[in-house]
């Protein structure tokens, strides 16, 4: 099985291919840059067969899925800075990136007749309520720039292709590139106090875990709409902060506040990111591990506590 994944200088895109060469498939890493941009370390997205591609070039990316000729496409690339997303100058391209961009990828699917999996969010949601969403749900209602664009890119894949897995994540952290967790470890190192919001719930998603399952899934004709993230019940940020700190042997004191009085953010955040994962052991997928664990397993993997 060949396999092209989009976005493999991202956290994603990168353990993805790391879980393709485990397995012993083909895979084709691309992304925006002349030459690969990760990590270099060592690992298999940097010895496998790496193709520049601006996914917002139709004829590009028909041009190159039709020479990789793949039987499955991985799309993880996205603009998913959600507040940059909002400012007047970059709507254009947040647009052409995550629909536009996406909707290539389709129609290159669909001539190929290859699978495709689209890495979607809660935020194509209201995050409103208290009750988790179910993954076949249609009641969208997207707060922000960069929801609105996802929601587009999911229907642009679920109107044009039958072979499709579209798998909304949330509170995302792996090791090539920024994160929630990397950022509360650098402020934690120089603030005594921080300040975390505690009225928004969700369950963070380590992209070792979903990696595995993303190439559980596309081994498979399962197809059909899917929330992931790791287990171990739903949590706050404030929660997930005290729990960073915990394991990592920091004495930084939380302290839990609104999202009225954190502020600063120019995009609509939801408050309600809980996402009903059953559908996955339905269909007889493993479930990720507890997000407590993956924590743990991620702040060795960084260097922050031994093993």
């Amino acid at each position: 099985m060949k396999v092209f994944v989009t976005g493999v200088a991202g956290q994603l895109g990168h353990d993805v291919m790391n879980q393709l060469a485990k397995r012993g498939y083909e895979g084709v890493g691309s992304d925006i840059a002349p030459e690969y941009g990760g990590v270099q370390d060592g690992t298999a997205v940097t010895k496998m067969p790496y193709v520049q591609l601006d996914i917002t070039d139709a004829a590009a990316v028909a041009d190159t899925l039709d020479e990789v000729h793949p039987d499955v496409i991985v799309h993880c690339a996205a603009w998913t800075a959600v507040d940059a997303a909002e400012d007047e100058e970059n709507r254009a391209k947040v647009h052409a990136i995550n629909a536009d961009g996406t909707k290539y990828i389709a129609e290159a699917a669909k001539k190929l007749d290859a699978k495709m999996v689209y890495l979607s969010t809660d935020y194509v949601f209201d995050g409103q309520g208290t009750e988790p969403r179910d993954p076949d749900s249609r009641d969208y209602k997207p707060l922000n720039v960069y929801g609105q664009t996802k929601l587009e890119g999911e229907l642009a894949v679920s109107g044009t292709i039958d072979k499709y897995f579209i798998c909304r994540i949330a509170w995302v952290f792996g090791l090539n590139g920024k994160n929630f967790i990397k950022t509360m470890l650098n402020v934690g190192k120089t603030h005594d106090t921080v300040r975390v919001v505690d009225d928004q719930v969700g369950t963070p998603t380590y992209t070792y875990d979903l990696a595995r399952l993303l190439v559980d899934m596309i081994e498979t004709d399962r197809y059909g709409y899917y929330h992931v993230t790791n287990e171990g019940g739903y949590i706050s940020w404030y929660d997930f902060t005290c729990e960073i700190y915990r394991q990592a042997g920091m004495s930084t004191k939380v302290i839990p506040v609104t999202t009225e009085e954190y502020g600063l953010s120019k995009a609509a955040r939801p408050f309600n990111s809980r996402l009903d994962k059953s559908k996955l052991v339905k269909n007889g997928f493993t479930p990720l591990p507890d997000w407590k664990d993956a924590l743990h397993r991620f702040l060795v993997e960084i260097g922050e506590i031994r093993a």
